[in-house]
Order: structure tokens, then C-alpha cells, then sequence
């Protein structure tokens, strides 16, 4: 599998700059706007909280967008962590094709 070396644009990154911040939108705006806790919205923007397929399908809603969006910038934050994170991407080399 190839993945550029630099990190990917963050969940919290991409919600906070391209979205909250152009609307005028606070934390607690926001949570209010999705109806889940502020500290929900915290996690996310601080990338504490995985966008679950739950929170996908909120945050199109809320921003007129598709939850594929906000799944694939988790999957390639995701996949990048895992193949730039020396411990896990050793575990992940140690498996086998079964076509071999």
C-alpha cells in the first residue's frame, strides 16, 4: 500500500477551519446544531473522537455534505496512522499473502 509521508488533513482540522470557522460557528454552536454534548464537538475538532458512521450522517446533515466525506478523511487519518506508527506497521508487515 502506498501513503504520502505527511499526515493527512485531520477530521478536526478540515471541521474547524473549512466549516465552523467560515459560518461563524462556535463549539458549542455546533453541538447545539448536531444535538450532541459540546464535549463531543471538543473531541472532534481536538481529534479525540473518531467520526463514527453515526457522526458522519450528523455532520452531513448539519453542513449539506455527504457522510463519505467525513468517513473517508477518518479512513486515510486512519490508515496513515496505521502504516506510519512503527509498532503497528511491523504487525502489519508480519501477515502473509494466502496466494503465496
Amino acid at each position: 500500500m502506498r501513503m504520502t509521508k505527511r499526515k493527512p488533513v485531520g477530521v478536526g482540522e478540515m471541521l474547524v477551519e473549512e466549516f465552523m470557522a467560515p459560518l461563524g460557528l462556535t463549539q458549542s454552536s455546533l453541538a447545539e446544531k448536531m444535538g450532541v454534548p459540546r464535549k463531543h464537538v471538543n473531541e472532534l475538532c481536538n481529534d479525540r473522537r473518531a467520526v463514527t458512521a453515526d457522526t458522519a450522517l450528523i455532520l452531513a446533515r448539519v453542513f449539506g455534505n455527504s457522510p463519505e466525506f467525513w468517513l473517508n478523511l477518518q479512513q486515510r487519518n486512519d490508515l496513515w496512522d496505521a502504516l506510519n506508527t512503527p509498532e503497528r506497521r511491523e504487525r502489519i508487515e508480519r501477515a502473509r499473502s494466502v496466494a503465496a
